[in-house]
């Protein structure tokens, strides 16, 4: 090993750094006599190498901006001379002279880093797991080979080795996972993406110096730079003091909402959502529509992109590595949705295309088995019409009765009527967890417990109940437990049906065709086990895979802590919406959901919609497919904001000030 011996002491700069001139003499000696450069034993002098850097160094990110996208002025990956990709082999800038730099194929410059230390501390997270300084630091990377940018696994090739016949000949491996063998495809198991407790992906992960790295190369030395060390980004502590600077401290009603728990910071939520900066008649879009559907978060956007430009297949019957990609991203996103509301196995979860078809599907299989002539189903006065419409169908076809448990002026389900429409002739008892409509939120637990006690079987429809609070099918002994993606920040499209997995294996199929089968002869056919059996034909791969890029961001996040979010600020909403004059609000439960339903005096609930469209402000009017229960309060109708962990308190002024403006009309 060559010993560096300098022969002129640099000279110190400000700060206690050396001459730049003499540590780039230093850092050339230094590369000089790396394993593979020119100047060490058994390499060719000019094999490649630029500035006196060998060519043939890795480059110290994994992703490398494009080498037609120069970084633009005052970007981190501009050398102190100037400009440029700072990619080996490309000329350097104007006014840099080669290899001036400690690491100059590195694309992110050691100047330029100490330039922008101190926004290097990370104070808040996206959802990728990034701070996002971090993200905005490095303004001309592009995401090419996955990873937490992208809300997909990690590079395969970058973490397996590669099978011998696969390399042959090359020393160069491709930048995406898939190539050279199915060994890196989502054959395998799925490898969890390696985040640390903070909850942000390390530096070194996106070619940026580490923590330690910059303390002991830039000699930080500020107390607060790792002041929220240990802590989820989503709530930072302290925050009663927050003055100007400090991550949400200077956004005025940014939903910073101060209690016994830490406040949750929602500028980092909303960062993920892209269409929450788009502009409506002028006014920055305010979404009170979530009850309906929610909007979708960048890492469910990328991975959808990401499943067609690399993964798109049919699944399950061919031998190509794009059906075995397509396939295992499929069947991965299976095991989410089991995990994420607690199945006991991914044999137990269905995809459909949402919550309507996933309770026509066990209507049509189960109850066409199982309801006969003078059984009866029973559901609640809550209930959307798609748990309304196919048990009537059902009760209609086999000669059935649909009973209906009562609910109270609060809009809670009576569990002491419920009691006594139960007997032996009760089949199956179907219920909401959460009021689309009010809000309400269902003792589904006790519900269950006294249908199983009289013999029936349970379903759960978790629509709005699934983006909101923890879902655990097996505390819950629920029978079906059903849900659609597109409520939970998901695409359109796709849902799913939880079923206990003795109760599917004696379901019958409700639809025939490919990929449900074992076998077909003209005289008869052999239906595959569960859950293959209740998807015929090509199920809708891709929103599937998104569904399961949901559920990841939400997991990310931690529902729980979305579910006290929104508590506190649907407590916060109703308290504002409630006083103003000619208000009526619809559904006043103890225990509710984000969702506020209202009439105004004087005004129809489309005028009311109408006047918040023209500031900007999304909401539902109308009977929102749940018309029983409204006119069970004498309404049409109502005006149905609902609310999710990206909205804010500011949002909820906003709303409430166009609410009062119109009041005067009485």
């Amino acid at each position: 090993m060559t010993t560096l011996t300098p022969t002129v002491n640099p000279a110190p700069l400000p700060g206690g750094l050396p001459d730049p001139a003499t540590l780039a003499r230093l850092a050339n000696e230094f590369f000089s006599t790396l394993p593979g450069s020119a100047g060490a034993p058994g390499v060719a002098a000019g094999s490649g190498a630029v500035g006196g850097v060998p060519s043939a160094l890795p480059a110290a990110a994994p992703i490398l901006a494009s080498v037609s996208n120069p970084a633009p002025a005052g970007s981190p990956l501009a050398g102190p001379g100037g400009t440029g990709t700072g990619v080996p082999g490309f000329a350097p800038p104007q006014g840099k002279v080669p290899g001036a730099n400690l690491a100059p194929s590195a694309p992110t410059h050691v100047f330029a880093l100490g330039n922008r230390a101190p926004a290097l501390a990370p104070h808040a997270a996206a959802a990728n797991g990034l701070p996002d300084n971090a993200v905005s630091i490095a303004p001309a990377l592009e995401p090419r080979v996955g990873g937490a940018l992208l809300g997909v696994p990690q590079a395969y090739a970058a973490a397996e080795p590669a099978p011998a016949e696969a390399n042959a000949g090359t020393n160069e491996r491709s930048p995406f996972y898939f190539i050279e063998s199915a060994g890196y495809g989502r054959q395998l198991e799925m490898k969890e993406i390696a985040v640390p407790d903070s909850g942000l992906a390390a530096p070194e992960t996106f070619g940026l110096p580490g923590e330690d790295a910059l303390r002991g190369l830039l000699a930080l030395n500020r107390a607060e730079y790792g002041a929220h060390d240990g802590h989820a980004r989503y709530f930072l502590e302290g925050r009663e003091n927050a003055a100007p600077g400090v991550p949400g401290g200077d956004v005025p009603g940014a939903g910073v909402l101060r209690g016994a728990h830490p406040p949750f910071d929602v500028n980092a939520v909303r960062r993920d959502f892209p269409i929450l900066q788009e502009r409506v008649n002028g006014k920055q879009l305010v979404w009170f529509d979530n009850a309906a559907t929610t909007h979708k978060p960048q890492a469910v956007i990328d991975r959808l992109a990401y499943f067609y430009a690399h993964e798109n297949s049919n699944i399950h019957r061919a031998a190509h590595a794009l059906a075995a990609r397509a396939t295992d991203a499929y069947e991965h996103a299976r095991k989410t949705v089991q995990r994420f509301i607690g199945a006991s196995s991914p044999e137990e979860i269905v995809f459909v295309r949402g919550t309507t078809e996933a309770i026509n599907l066990i209507a049509k299989t189960w109850g066409v088995q199982n309801v006969g002539e003078g059984d009866e189903i029973i559901v609640s006065h809550l209930e959307h019409h798609a748990n309304i419409v196919p048990w009537q169908q059902l009760a209609a076809l086999k000669g059935a009765k649909l009973r209906v448990i009562p609910v109270d002026d609060s809009g809670q389900v009576l569990l002491d009527e419920y009691r006594k429409l139960l007997n032996d002739r009760t089949k199956i008892v179907s219920v909401t967890q959460v009021s689309n409509a009010l809000g309400t939120v269902v003792p589904v637990r006790e519900i269950v417990e006294l249908a199983h006690r009289a013999g029936a079987r349970a379903l759960v429809d978790g629509a709005q109940s699934i983006s909101h609070m923890r879902v655990d099918v097996q505390a819950l002994d629920v029978d079906f437990f059903v849900f659609s993606g597109h409520k939970i920040y998901g695409p359109t499209g796709i849902g799913a049906v939880y079923g206990k997995r003795e109760v599917l294996d004696a379901m019958p199929p409700w639809q025939g065709g490919g990929n449900m089968i074992q076998d077909v002869t003209f005289e008869k056919t052999v239906f595959q086990p569960a859950p293959a059996r209740f998807e015929a034909g090509t199920g809708n791969i891709a929103d599937a895979v998104g569904l399961g890029a949901a559920l990841d961001y939400v997991s990310r996040i931690g529902i729980e802590n979305i579910a006290r979010y929104e508590h506190d600020l649907l407590a916060y909403a109703t308290s504002v919406l409630a006083p103003v004059p000619g208000v009526r609000l619809v559904g006043t439960a103890r225990d509710k959901a984000s969702v506020l339903s209202f009439v105004l005096k004087g005004y129809t609930t489309e005028e009311v919609g109408q006047a918040l469209s023209r500031e900007g402000i999304a909401v539902r009017a109308g009977h929102h497919c749940a018309q029983p229960i409204l006119r069970r309060f004498g309404l049409e109708a109502t005006v149905r904001p609902s609310l999710a962990f990206y909205n804010t308190c500011a949002e909820v002024d906003a709303l409430v000030s166009v609410v009062r403006g119109l009041a005067p009309r009485q």
